[in-house]
């Protein structure tokens, strides 16, 4: 890229998705749930973001946490959410589907992006739980997705360099973006030993409730969630941190 590498942040509300904008993002994903790693948004969300930013918007399609094998009632609900998207302006949009013995489920995903196009599509991580990610890689190339978002099958991906490495030193043609454990103590060695094109990250900070009176007795979640007075948002120095770290590399 004459550029540099093109950073991509998810987000989940449209405070992240001004912060991300403001610090140099060079597109939005937009997403609900992503301590479950994203679910689809409310359309409601994507029009005032759409009002709001002037980047690219990729919506996610995700209809539940979990895996990404689906049933026929889920797949109508992923069909009518890409609708909607497009209706209200979305500018790309990201998803997956894998068979039960975890490979790309080339009849749904033709189906999907049917529906889709014109808009480019995003598969997102469910290519980390991929049976044989070389193999799902031509997969993906032969369906026509425009990009891979990926962490090498790995836990993050720092982790996963070198699986990264391997399937971009494969194709030229599906630019590969990195998503997973994404910091800038990392971000530049990520970047140079990878081969990819596109990173992804929530580059997320807590910031304290506006709240002044609380129930320390009631939670909103699970457990193991954030209390709801800790609100995770996107935060422009850590963005504009990474994007000038990316542009930085030659």
């Amino acid at each position: 890229m004459d550029d540099g590498f093109l950073m991509e942040v998810c987000v989940d509300s449209v405070e992240s998705a001004l912060n991300a904008e403001r610090g140099g993002a060079g597109r939005i994903e937009l997403c609900a749930g992503l301590v479950e790693g994203g679910t689809t948004p409310s359309m409601g969300l994507l029009q005032v973001v759409k009002q709001c930013v002037r980047v690219p918007v990729f919506v996610m399609i995700r209809p539940r946490g979990g895996d990404f094998l689906y049933s026929d009632r889920e797949v109508e609900v992923m069909k009518a959410d890409i609708r909607l998207a497009k209706l209200h302006g979305a500018d790309g949009l990201v998803l997956g589907a894998l068979t039960e013995d975890g490979r790309v489920d080339t009849e749904l995903c033709t189906a999907l992006l049917a529906v889709c196009r014109p808009l480019p599509v995003t598969f997102h991580r469910a290519f980390d739980m991929v049976h044989d990610p070389l193999v799902a890689l031509e997969t993906l190339i032969s369906l026509g997705f425009e990009r891979v978002l990926t962490s090498g099958c790995d836990s993050s991906a720092l982790e996963g360099l070198s699986l990264i490495k391997r399937l971009a030193e494969q194709v030229s043609v599906l630019p590969a973006a990195l998503r997973g454990g994404i910091t800038e103590r990392n971000l530049q060695r990520i970047l140079e030993g990878s081969g990819a094109s596109e990173f992804h990250c929530s580059a997320r900070s807590v910031r304290d409730s506006g709240m002044k009176f609380r129930n320390p007795n009631v939670a909103m979640g699970a457990s193991f969630s954030a209390s709801e007075y800790s609100i995770k948002v996107a935060d422009v120095s850590k963005v504009r941190t990474l994007n000038a770290i990316a542009k930085n590399i030659l």
